[in-house]
């Protein structure tokens, strides 16, 4: 076996799951920190996605690059409400805030259980 087959059974450690934890909490502050820190994890779920083996968390950084790609997705097509209406806008705002919120929750929830992300 070549070194490489020894690094697809590399288990993880304590740190690996408190980074994960750490990306979700930063996910989850983003309404908060306008949208700065998801901006943050987002890169390191780059980084950490392209070198992991494990498949829960290679899913886990997809589910949170997807989930921070649909948000950006959304409030950009919700934004001309703001030249409208200030009111819609920031309905459609807040709407978009607590699907991204509910996401990362839930995302979170199912790691801490070592189990997949939803689907």
């Amino acid at each position: 076996m070549s070194e490489t087959d020894f690094a697809a059974f590399e288990t993880k450690t304590p740190g690996d799951r408190t980074v994960m934890h750490v990306l979700y909490a930063l996910h989850v502050a983003a309404p908060f920190t306008a949208w700065f820190l998801p901006v943050v994890a987002l890169i390191v779920n780059y980084v950490k996605r392209a070198d992991e083996g494990d498949p829960l968390y290679a899913r886990h950084h997809s589910y949170m690059i997807r989930t921070f790609w649909w948000s950006v997705l959304w409030l950009l097509v919700t934004s001309p409400l703001f030249i409208l209406f200030i009111v819609p806008g920031a309905i459609a705002w807040t709407i978009v805030a607590i699907w991204y919120l509910y996401r990362c929750i839930r995302g979170w929830l199912r790691f801490a259980d070592n189990q997949l992300p939803p689907q």
